[in-house]
């Protein structure tokens, strides 16, 4: 097994449905501008409240992503 290098950057999903969602978000968009996506972990949780009830969910989350060693 070859050792790997890895790059990690953080995005912010949303969705009004859910945090999972809002995390499926973040790497779906994340995985069409880079390439070699391993891991992710989340970083913070967080929410909008209007009238007393959850509308909306943002999740930071800090991705891992292999950078290519071509020796």
């Amino acid at each position: 097994m070859k050792d790997h290098i890895y790059k990690v950057i953080e995005v912010v999903g949303s969705s009004t449905n859910g945090s999972d969602e809002a995390i499926q978000n973040a790497i779906h968009t994340a995985s069409k501008s880079l390439d070699h996506l391993d891991w992710f972990e989340v970083a913070e949780t967080r929410g909008h409240i209007v009238e007393g009830l959850v509308a909306h969910w943002q999740v930071r989350i800090r991705i891992g992503f292999r950078l290519e060693n071509n020796d």
